[in-house]
């Protein structure tokens, strides 16, 4: 294809990614080097008939002079990724200093903001990802082993969990462990413990969360899975059989290696919907024993006061590069197997 044609067609696609990629995620991490202007405070004199009182209060008129002349903020650089909301680099250091028993360091570390956040993030990553992609493959496998006459209301039922909306999936899921819940009141019955509670422990939340992402998540594995079910070539699957390969053999041998590229796209799709897991920490309403990157962001920008626009841009920064750092080995590797058939 001659150089102009092919810069002609892919145009369209590169200016849209400057436009809604490049530029959204460059004027985030300018938004990440600036904070939010000092409250301008002046003295005012209230008086009644009992006498004057000084109240202080913010200068509005400064205040919007300063966010005219700085609308960004004012400028801290890589401050705001170095605060104790974020890399908590002194802090790491003042408790390196006041602890000798490594144990406890990392226990006080891992109890800062983002690395509690981290923590939980790549718990659910590392979990919910490998359950998917081999639950989804193995329904795949069942499905299309099926009659045709029932194939497709098994498929139909299949899909269910991902037609769902995460967080009306979650907020369902949370009713239902609820203790007046059909799950939750069944455990309590099971254990005879009437006081148990999927939402009061720690423990149980994580799980709660960690099955409730693999089942939204698992319809997507299947439907990739299944649709490259229906290429693997016949004449290479007889030939095991008639070399006497038995149904495992069949799909250890011959159907695991032909759906190892679509196994590679999705484990690239999971990996980067489940480091940013937000919803269902939403509708579980579990920030009290579970919270994400994605979350500490939304709590940045829900602020009381005022958006933290800093804390939750230099975030979103973290995040991106999280998501990166994750990709790069499975990417590396899928470009090797890419230079390896060239």
């Amino acid at each position: 294809m001659p150089h102009r044609t092919f810069s002609l067609f892919i145009l369209p696609s590169l200016l849209a990614m400057i436009l809604f990629v490049a530029l959204p995620i460059g004027s985030v991490v300018y938004q990440s080097l600036f904070i939010e202007h000092e409250q301008v405070m002046v003295e005012v004199e209230n008086c009644g008939p009992f006498g004057c009182t000084i109240e202080r209060r913010v200068d509005a008129e400064a205040m919007r002079e300063l966010r005219e002349a700085q609308p960004a903020g004012r400028f801290n650089g890589i401050g705001t990724y170095l605060n104790a909301g974020h890399l908590a680099v002194d802090r790491i250091g003042e408790i390196w200093e006041r602890t000798d028993d490594w144990g406890t360091f990392l226990d006080q570390v891992m109890n800062l903001p983002l690395y509690k956040a981290l923590i939980f993030t790549l718990s659910y990553t590392f979990i919910v990802t490998p359950f998917v992609i081999i639950l989804g493959f193995f329904i795949a496998l069942g499905v299309n082993a099926l009659p045709g006459l029932i194939k497709g209301p098994v498929i139909f039922f299949s899909l269910l969990p991902m037609i769902v909306t995460p967080l009306i999936g979650s907020l369902v899921l949370y009713w239902m462990i609820d203790s007046r819940g059909i799950i939750g009141s069944a455990l309590q019955t099971l254990v005879g413990d009437p006081t148990l509670s999927l939402k009061a422990s720690p423990t149980l939340t994580w799980v709660t969360l960690f099955v409730y992402g693999i089942w939204h998540s698992a319809p997507f594995a299947f439907v990739v899975f299944y649709a490259g079910l229906q290429g693997v070539p016949k004449d290479t699957m007889e030939s095991a059989m008639v070399d006497g390969a038995s149904r495992w053999e069949r799909v250890r041998f011959v159907t695991i290696p032909y759906l190892m590229p679509l196994a590679t796209f999705i484990a690239l799709m999971q990996l980067m919907d489940n480091f940013r897991v937000f919803e269902p920490i939403v509708g579980f309403s579990a920030e009290a024993n579970a919270t994400s990157l994605s979350y500490l962001i939304y709590s940045d920008l829900r602020s009381a006061d005022s958006p933290l626009f800093a804390s939750a841009a230099a975030t979103s920064v973290l995040t991106t590069l999280g998501v990166i750092i994750l990709l790069m080995p499975v990417l590396v590797r899928t470009w090797r197997d890419f230079n390896r058939k060239a």
